[in-house]
This record gives C-alpha cells, sequence and structure tokens, in this order.
C-alpha cells in the first residue's frame, strides 16, 4: 500500500486524537478519513433509495383514492 506524508496543524490533530479517543496522530487522521468515506458512502446509499421509484406491495396498484 502507497503512503502519503503530509503535514498539519498540531493543534487539529491533537483535537482528533481527544474526540477520537486514539493515542496517535496517525490514527487520529486514519479514524477522520475513514469516518469521512464512510459518510459518504452512506449518503450516496440514501440518495439512491430516495432515486428508487416506490413500490405498492405485491406489485398491486392502489386506486386512486380523493
Amino acid at each position: 500500500m502507497a503512503k502519503v506524508n503530509i503535514s498539519l496543524d498540531a493543534e487539529l490533530v491533537v483535537e482528533v486524537m481527544v474526540l477520537a479517543g486514539v493515542g496517535s496522530p496517525q490514527d487520529a487522521v486514519e479514524a477522520v478519513v475513514r469516518d469521512y468515506i464512510a459518510r459518504g458512502h452512506r449518503t450516496e446509499a440514501r440518495v439512491r433509495i430516495q432515486d428508487e421509484p416506490r413500490r405498492e406491495p405485491d406489485g398491486v396498484p392502489q386506486p386512486p383514492q380523493g
């Protein structure tokens, strides 16, 4: 697996470490990135579900009400 080295503000990393309850800066950044990716996947799934046509149970359309 390829590795990437970046510079981050130490205060940001320490805050993430405290919030995530992890002991290393590497783990803190990985936790944030993984959470961001998971949130994106959940959002995509919700949008996909909302875009699917609404189906009636058993495929029987209900008569118009009104």
